[in-house]
């Protein structure tokens, strides 16, 4: 059976900005790519095709006796080479359960859940954040996989280009927010932590199975990890920045910010005040990725979360 597989713009777009040459040259060779792994692992399409800004998701069916599953494919990078190695290690225990893989070609059969459900819907701001720490601190029982990267190194990166970002900052108060950061980072960095992180862990990165709960896993599983070893510290960002209108309604932007990290920090058990540093840790380096970018100033959003945490 001969199937098209027609690549999403958007996918397409982000992959030409993020990645360059590498990025187009994937995406010419995406459908072939797709086409292939149908045919050796006997899949059949099952609906339209999805995606995120580096994966193309597509619904099959005729995985044996697995179920509905996804076919995932992506472009291996840095960011992307150990997602299999992490699902495995958590064995579909607060996130999704892969089926199978290629880690060569970026490929992974994955039991399909429910992209209509997300954390994102759920109407009650707590309630979401708590589900999400709840599923931060399962994950970071497991044991990390050998060979993953490490927050030591990572952040030893950042610190080396803090000098460069502060140059590149038009306003005073930016790069002081900015040098603020990397001293925060430079008060922890000596212990990095151990577990294995998600990395990436938002709202939108959280789904519901189809039959939530029927096997004792609970309502909410995890997507999409960017595996990573560290401080549990350096997972809370994602969960501040996102669902930002949430934030803002409140009228009190530096108090919902703190109230968000406190029942993340209790849900996890994690000391208040490295929490804190490797929060700030994370502004820093998004800031850096932008001004790798040619950002000129500090994202506002991450500019209220650093003075929410900076404040008594």
């Amino acid at each position: 059976m001969t199937v098209r597989i027609e690549v999403p713009e958007a996918l397409a777009a982000s992959q030409s900005r993020y990645e360059g040459a590498a990025g187009r040259a994937w995406v010419a060779a995406l459908p072939g790519l797709v086409a292939g792994y149908l045919d050796r692992w006997e899949l059949r399409p099952d609906g339209p095709p999805m995606h995120g800004a580096c994966a193309l998701v597509l619904p099959v069916t005729g995985a044996g006796g697995d179920g509905p599953a996804v076919l995932k494919v992506q472009l291996v990078t840095e960011e992307t080479v150990d997602e299999p190695a992490a699902l495995r290690a958590w064995g579909g225990l607060g996130a999704v359960r892969l089926l199978r893989d290629e880690p060569a070609g970026g490929a992974m059969l994955l039991e399909r859940l429910d992209p209509a459900r997300s954390l994102s819907a759920v109407p009650d701001d707590t309630a979401a954040v708590e589900v999400l720490a709840g599923l931060l601190a399962r994950l970071g029982e497991a044991p990390a996989p050998p060979g993953l990267r490490h927050l030591a190194d990572i952040a030893a990166a950042m610190l080396d280009r803090v000098p460069g970002a502060v140059a590149a900052l038009g306003a005073p108060e930016d790069a002081r927010l900015v040098r603020d950061c990397a001293a925060a980072v430079r008060e922890v960095a000596g212990e990095p932590g151990d577990r294995l992180l998600h990395w990436d862990l938002h709202y939108d990165n959280v789904l519901a199975p189809p039959a939530p709960d029927a096997d004792g896993r609970g309502p909410w599983l995890a997507i999409d990890p960017k595996p990573l070893v560290g401080d549990p510290g350096f997972e809370l960002f994602p969960a501040l920045y996102n669902r930002w209108d949430d934030i803002t309604a409140t009228g009190d932007v530096p108090r919902a910010v703190r109230r968000r990290f406190d029942v993340m920090t209790e849900v996890l058990g994690l000391d208040r005040r490295r929490a804190r540093a490797w929060t700030l840790g994370r502004v820093l380096q998004n800031t850096l990725w932008a001004v790798a970018g040619g950002a000129r100033a500090v994202d506002p959003v991450r500019a209220a979360i650093a003075r929410a945490l900076r404040s008594p």
